[in-house]
């Protein structure tokens, strides 16, 4: 059996701080971001783009950017809004949410831009 490894996150270290199963990857590149909202996409999930201060990231409130984009299917729409929020908060780390309207949950989840730490 392989060693688990031992990711050192704490919350008095902010860069060190983890999201969601992504951040323990390394980082995503536009295309694999771009796959990420096609797959959101293909589920019919209603793409939403949140922002947050990265010393605030750990906490449950993440500020809306706009209202979701229901029945957004165009991943060059939903990538476009991501892209405005992150330029209008740059020292914002960015995520981008897949609604699942029949499970009345969120199906995908991810930071798309991280801001300055």
């Amino acid at each position: 059996m392989s060693e688990m490894q031992d990711f050192k996150s704490s919350l008095s270290d902010v860069s060190s701080r983890k999201f969601e199963t992504f951040s323990y990857l390394p980082p995503m590149s536009a295309e694999d971001i771009r796959t990420q909202v096609e797959y959101i996409v293909s589920k019919g999930w209603n793409p939403a783009v949140e922002h947050t201060e990265p010393e605030n990231a750990a906490g449950y409130y993440w500020y809306m950017w706009k209202l979701p984009m229901f029945g957004e299917t165009s991943v060059d729409r939903i990538l476009a809004e991501a892209e405005a929020c992150h330029k209008a908060h740059p020292n914002n780390h960015v995520r981008l949410v897949g609604y699942d309207n029949f499970k009345q949950s969120k199906g995908a989840e991810m930071v798309v831009f991280r801001g300055k730490m």
